[in-house]
């Protein structure tokens, strides 16, 4: 029998199973609490910390996505501290990468004011091609010069999907979901260390010499579209991506009898992304190469 823990939370009580984090506690009272690196589907790997709360009697801020509730309790989600530190997560983040394809992110940084200016020239470059003409090949960007911490150029080296590590904020979901967590493929990994700290393949190899199998799991959980499919990198460099004349539908692959639910993105009559809700049991979220790529041939005259 799972034995209860009773704590607080922003001055209301709640009894929650033994095992249950503080993010957990505080969903099941309707508090809305900014995550970048966690998942419902995912190992918390608390590299974010944007969900950091302030538990009484502790010294530091604590992250809730693991954070265990323990009997007695008192969390703040919301008090002074709590913001300034979400805020300068933000700000470092924003002056670092582009997140202009990172809605969640930008959110984040309306609601809690956040001002990357102070860190540094602000605003991501016209389009991928620009930071990739001024930065070719990653480096660390020296003190004074554009506010930036590892450049990459936009990897393009397969038809379905394209990595753009301009857009990466190291949230290491992308790495739990090729791992243990899901696929069991370990195809990349965090290199690096420090400013120089990036996701990469083994020796830096391209996808097609890697181990991936190109099951598009990563796709699914990135936050920021540092990983995308090449069918929308496409359109959003040309301007037409248009989420005004997007559907969404779910329905089930057809390819095998394991009945994996995709939530397929359609615009203009044709099938520009293809996800798996995290919610639905059989996948979790997950997909194989069939289901994450294979459906795109309905719209493109494949058979």
């Amino acid at each position: 029998m799972i034995r209860a823990v009773t704590l607080t939370v922003d001055g209301q009580s709640i009894e929650v199973p033994e095992g249950a984090t503080l993010l957990d506690a505080a969903t099941a009272l309707g508090i809305d609490t900014p995550t970048l690196c966690w998942a419902a589907n995912l190992t918390p790997v608390n590299v974010c910390r944007m969900c950091v709360v302030e538990l009484e009697g502790a010294r530091t801020l604590v992250p809730s996505c693991a954070r265990k509730a323990e009997e007695g309790m008192v969390i703040h989600t919301d008090t002074p501290r709590v913001r300034t530190s979400r805020r300068m997560v933000l700000e470092l983040l924003q002056s670092s990468v582009d997140t202009s394809t990172a809605p969640d992110l930008l959110a984040y940084a309306k609601r809690y004011g956040a001002e990357p200016a102070r860190f540094g020239p602000h605003g991501p470059p016209a389009n991928a091609n620009e930071r990739d003409a001024h930065h070719p090949g990653h480096h660390h960007v020296p003190a004074g010069a554009e506010a930036a911490t590892v450049h990459q150029p936009r990897k393009v080296d397969n038809e379905l999907y394209i990595r753009d590590y301009g857009k990466c904020i190291t949230c290491y979901k992308c790495v739990e979901a090729c791992g243990t967590d899901a696929q069991n493929t370990f195809a990349i990994a965090v290199a690096g260390r420090g400013f120089e700290a990036r996701i990469s393949t083994e020796y830096n190899v391209g996808l097609p010499d890697s181990a991936c199998v190109y099951c598009g799991n990563c796709i699914n959980v990135c936050p920021t579209g540092a990983l995308m499919f090449k069918s929308e990198a496409d359109l959003r460099d040309a301007g037409k991506w248009d989420e005004a004349k997007q559907t969404t539908t779910r329905t089930i692959c057809p390819y095998c009898g394991v009945g994996c639910t995709l939530e397929l993105t359609v615009q203009d009559n044709r099938i520009v992304r293809v996800m798996s809700p995290p919610e639905v049991s059989v996948t979790n979220g997950n997909l194989c190469i069939k289901g994450r790529f294979g459906v795109t041939y309905v719209s493109e005259g494949g058979g």
